[in-house]
This record gives C-alpha cells, structure tokens and sequence, in this order.
C-alpha cells in the first residue's frame, strides 16, 4: 500500500436531529442525520410524520380533486347513453 493516501479514520458522533447521539467509525469526526434507529418508525414502532415542502398536503389536495374528475367521467357517460 501507498503511504499518505488513504483518509484518517476516526470515531465519529453521530448526532440526530431528535437528540440522540452515538458514536461511530468514519473518516468524518462528526455527523448530523435527520433519523436514527431511536426515532425511525421501523425500529421504533412510533409512526411519525415528516413531511417536507408540503408534500402530503399537496397529494391531499390532487386526492380531493381526482374525485370530481372521475364523477364527471361516469356523468359524462350516462348523458350519452340516454
């Protein structure tokens, strides 16, 4: 092996955005994450909503206006068949 190529490994803190911390390998000596095994709801068994920018909102809102769409379809179907 080459001297003086690889990076320093060093133990790293992992620190979670619920508050958790744990400490870990890495070339990095500290790590900000978003989840953890403390708070993802698969190892948890806490379902927990995280929702960005708004996107449950916005697929509520085509949900709501997908309904309308097929009803005239099925409106639009029974005019042509009287």
């Amino acid at each position: 092996m080459k001297k003086d190529i690889h990076p320093k490994y060093n133990q790293a803190e992992v620190t979670c955005a619920c508050g958790n911390t744990f400490t870990t390998g890495s070339v990095l000596k500290s790590i900000n994450v978003e989840i953890c095994s403390e708070c993802h709801p698969f190892y948890s068994g806490k379902e927990k909503v995280i929702d960005t920018a708004g996107r449950v909102e916005k697929f509520n809102k085509k949900r709501e206006m997908a309904v309308p769409k097929k009803e005239k379809k099925t409106r639009a179907k029974k005019e042509k068949e009287d």
